[in-house]
């Protein structure tokens, strides 16, 4: 099989791409066919000999991948083969095949793709166990998070934002602050122009963070420490900077502040009822649209030295991530049939789909005309199609007989019922559109409906909205039209135009 190996200590440019044996397993194991990998910081570390974890040479970096099992041990229980999982394997993800501690392999649903599967464990895992184990984050509570625009870092700003904080987002570049700002950030902190402490002082009207969560170290961790308020927290999470600072503890004494440590690997291994607890959370989270990983470029199995340089010239944005395999997704076959060189941030501050947010009704009766941006892309599938037709008692056979369709429809595809598309509006609006300090969202009419291309079995929809018009009632609610255009990808018409009537309490 094929691996990117570390045959001498040293930076990214002395690794290597090679033939190397298929390894094997022994009983508590399983062989996973890695069809992603993710670019993590302890990549860079682990090939230059600086990690607390020293494998023996030669050895293929990459500690968090995304497969399908090929082979488990015969103690193995709980997976199978076929099972799609993602894994921490500490190294050994560079490769097209790689052994893990079955403990360590966790298995996902099928409409998570590789992508997001492969980007999720180290940064969501990392940053929710900080922000909900170790820093216990409460609604209204101020956090400062350095290194912003990183992996972990744009993960915690996601997450702390989600939790009720008040995020303050510091990084080294106004492009990074910009998807900051996109992820949630309510402030941000160009680190690399302006002072941190005297900037912190002047959000929090000198009152001081309630948390600090910093992955960077360095020189930062001094003045970010010292912005802390009474009792705060501060969160060591890592060391991108690659200085291990020297902190004066009579700043925490005389705070009263408390300096915790966060190391999510060792968590997963000693508290592993609760690591699974959180990793149910984040799929959920995922799977509800709570939370979108942000890729910075994906990369071929050839090319990880490249992606590993990337992350140490701070280039990443987000994720890097490794397409080892071709494997298709089950949700979406054509989801990876592209040139996986394609770098997957062309356009990026134009194609993130990330919540619109306003801050009350009054920020929406302002907003007319403006754009709430553009949906995730969505399948719509046979079950999808039969679910909505014995709901609604219309099942007719262009809607539910596969074998007839193919024989007489033009396509040979079933149709899904116009008021099927239409209906799931309300789903994309609510990863397009936050509003804070409302009650409810409810999206109740149609004010007027066009249908103009018919959706088919396996057609991929996203949803194109903005605020036509916005009213407010004598009962302080207010009423808003949304103006919504279906888009079928591949097709140059849409799939129906419609004026969405919604009220928000």
């Amino acid at each position: 099989m094929k691996a990117v190996i570390c045959e001498q200590f040293g930076l990214p440019e002395s690794l290597v791409f090679k033939e190397i044996p298929t390894p094997t397993i022994t009983s508590k194991q399983v062989l996973i066919k890695v069809v992603t990998a993710a670019v993590n910081f302890p990549d860079a570390l682990i090939i230059q000999n600086k990690y607390q974890f020293k494998p023996t040479i030669p050895f293929s970096p990459g500690g968090e991948v995304a497969g399908i099992i090929i082979e488990i041990g015969q103690d193995v229980n709980h997976l199978a083969k076929g099972d799609r999982v993602v894994a921490l394997c500490g190294w050994g993800g560079f490769a097209e095949q790689v052994v893990v501690e079955a403990n360590r392999a966790f298995k996902i649903p099928n409409n998570i793709n590789w992508y997001t599967a492969a980007a999720t464990l180290y940064n969501y895992g990392t940053s929710y166990h900080a922000l909900k184990d170790r820093g216990q984050i409460q609604p209204g509570q101020t956090i400062l998070i350095l290194g912003a625009a990183g992996g972990v870092g744009l993960a915690a700003v996601e997450l702390a934002k989600k939790m009720g904080g008040i995020v303050i987002a510091a990084a080294s570049s106004n492009e990074k602050l910009a998807i900051c700002k996109l992820k949630g950030a309510d402030y941000t902190i160009n680190y690399s122009q302006e002072d941190l402490r005297e900037s912190i002082k002047k959000i929090t009207s000198d009152k001081g963070v309630d948390l600090v969560y910093d992955p960077v170290g360095g020189a930062l961790a001094e003045p970010a420490l010292r912005s802390l308020t009474w009792k705060g927290r501060y969160l060591i999470v890592g060391f991108a900077s690659g200085t291990i600072p020297s902190l004066p503890f009579n700043v925490a004494l005389l705070k009263g502040c408390s300096i915790i440590g966060v190391f999510w690997g060792a968590f997963t291994e000693k508290e592993p009822a609760l690591s699974m607890q959180n990793l149910a959370s984040l799929i959920q989270m995922i799977l509800q649209g709570d939370i979108q990983q942000e890729i910075y470029k994906v990369y071929t199995l050839n090319q990880a030295p490249q992606a590993i340089r990337d992350l140490i010239d701070r280039k990443v944005i987000g994720k890097a991530i490794i397409q080892v395999s071709e494997e298709k997704d089950a949700t979406n076959p054509t989801s990876i049939d592209h040139k996986i060189e394609k770098t997957i941030q062309e356009n990026l501050l134009t194609n993130i789909k990330l919540p619109v947010s306003f801050l009350n009704k009054t920020d929406l009766l302002q907003a007319v005309g403006r754009s709430l941006g553009t949906s995730n892309w969505l399948i719509v599938n046979q079950t999808m199609i039969t679910d909505f037709a014995n709901a609604t008692l219309d099942k007719q056979w262009v809607h539910i007989d596969s074998e007839k369709a193919s024989l007489l429809l033009p396509d040979g595809k079933t149709i899904a019922h116009g008021y099927l598309s239409m209906s799931l509006v309300s789903q994309f609006l609510y990863q397009m559109i936050h509003i804070e300090g409302v009650n409810s969202f409810l999206n109740y009419g149609i004010n007027k409906a066009r249908f103009i291309n018919p959706v088919q079995c396996g057609d991929e929809i996203r949803l194109h909205a903005s605020i036509a018009q916005a009213e407010l009632q004598e009962n302080g609610a207010l009423k808003l039209f949304i103006q919504c255009s279906m888009e079928i990808k591949g097709k140059s018409k849409p799939a129906y135009v419609s004026e969405i009537i919604s009220l928000i309490f």
